[in-house]
């Protein structure tokens, strides 16, 4: 992949739609969310027309804060996860990247007071839709031996999402592949904010 990746997605949508494209301006990944699903299941496409399948990603709980999000391949094999931690997000968001079962990296927001003046400004009639161009979360990709990966950071946008991801470490393509759709159910996850 080359880098930076831009992760892009509307705000309003009844069926929320992301795209990841890198320098070159090449679609990566492509995203169309069905809307009101119990069980989240979200199909990864490397094309905005939906015909390269990737993987899909699957919760394993109906509506759950420490969810955990299985990866598989299209032939259906299970490749990896990824699992927010439920009550430690509430602060800061906090997510781990699991490969056959085991933490092998995390992401988490660097600066908890983002999240909190995010969720305060949003409240405010009328002033609350610039919470999106003023507040920009940052979170961080690192190995569970504490080596940077990658940088997550939030862009200034009115009514779309969207987030610059920086290469900070060196890695091999299937902890780019983790990391990179771990950061994609992320922003899906948390999307509603800023």
């Amino acid at each position: 992949m080359n880098y930076p990746l831009e992760l892009s997605f509307k705000l309003i949508s009844v069926s929320p739609q992301l795209s990841v494209v890198d320098a070159t301006g090449q679609t990566l990944f492509y995203v169309k969310q069905k809307a009101f699903k119990l069980k989240e299941s979200v199909a990864v496409f490397a094309d905005r027309e939906q015909t390269r399948p990737v993987a899909t990603i699957s919760a394993d709980r109906i509506l759950d804060i420490s969810a955990t999000y299985r990866f598989t391949d299209p032939n259906g094999n299970g490749f990896g996860a990824v699992r927010r931690r439920g009550l430690r997000s509430l602060w800061k968001s906090h997510y781990d990247v699991l490969r056959s079962d085991t933490e092998c990296m995390s992401i988490r927001e660097e600066n908890g007071w983002i999240k909190l003046m995010d969720g305060i400004f949003s409240q405010i009639p009328i002033l609350g839709i610039l919470s999106g161009y003023l507040f920009h979360p940052t979170y961080i990709v690192r190995r569970t031996d504490g080596t940077a990966l990658l940088r997550v950071k939030k862009k200034p946008a009115f009514f779309e999402g969207r987030f610059g991801i920086e290469k900070v470490g060196e890695f091999d393509a299937e902890e780019e592949a983790l990391a990179v759709l771990s950061i994609l159910m992320m922003v899906l996850l948390e999307r509603t904010r800023g």
